[in-house]
């Protein structure tokens, strides 16, 4: 956190990339295990008795529902976590190298692919390694397009951010130095004025 409380930027922005990773990963998984489930249903439930049109409707639309909640729940949290070691990691790179390339991504991509396929084994982990620096390298590709068409990367930011707070502190710093100074004066002429009018009573 920063002196003001508020979390940095790129904390901010991995939050909001695993959110909006879980919503799509939700709605990838659960909007087609929801018309798969919903269609099935119709299909096997011609021999049922139902009260009405809209009980039937009601019976289909809930057997979706909770296909789309369950089927959507298993592949948010994994593109959200996903998401959020990758950003985590090519975060992490372009702070301690101070700079953004393709190549954060790419080492990204593979140890996270790597990750979540090592329990496969060996194999498991190579193919995981090789697809994650396959997503790596064209996202960090996007990334560091839309940020040089934003005209500002997130290293300059970072440092404009940095010179901005030490200006800051520097003209706080400058400004309770002078105040220093003015009731050093203040002071010192106060005790100063006595011993001028004791001087001027021994003359």
């Amino acid at each position: 956190r920063s002196d003001r409380r508020e979390l940095p930027e790129e904390t901010v922005n991995i939050v909001r990339s695993a959110f909006t990773g879980g919503l799509l990963g939700w709605l990838y998984g659960g909007l087609p295990a929801f018309r798969r489930a919903r269609s099935d249903f119709i299909e096997r439930s011609h021999g049922e008795l139902f009260q009405g049109r809209v009980d039937a409707l009601q019976s289909a639309q809930h057997a979706g529902l909770r296909s789309f909640i369950r089927y959507g729940w298993r592949w948010s949290w994994r593109v959200a976590a996903f998401v959020a070691i990758f950003n985590t990691v090519s975060t992490g790179l372009s702070v301690y190298r101070d700079k953004t390339a393709i190549s954060n991504f790419a080492a990204a991509g593979a140890f996270t692919g790597g990750l979540f396929r090592m329990h496969l084994g060996l194999q498991g982990l190579v193919g995981g390694s090789v697809f994650g620096i396959a997503f790596g390298i064209p996202a960090g590709g996007l990334l560091v397009m839309l940020q040089r068409a934003a005209g500002e990367t997130l290293q300059e930011k970072r440092s404009r951010k940095r010179r901005e707070q030490y200006e800051q502190e520097l003209a706080a710093w400058q400004s309770r130095l002078s105040v220093t100074e003015v009731l050093g004066q203040t002071e010192s002429n106060t005790e100063g004025g006595p011993r001028m009018e004791e001087i001027a009573r021994e003359f």
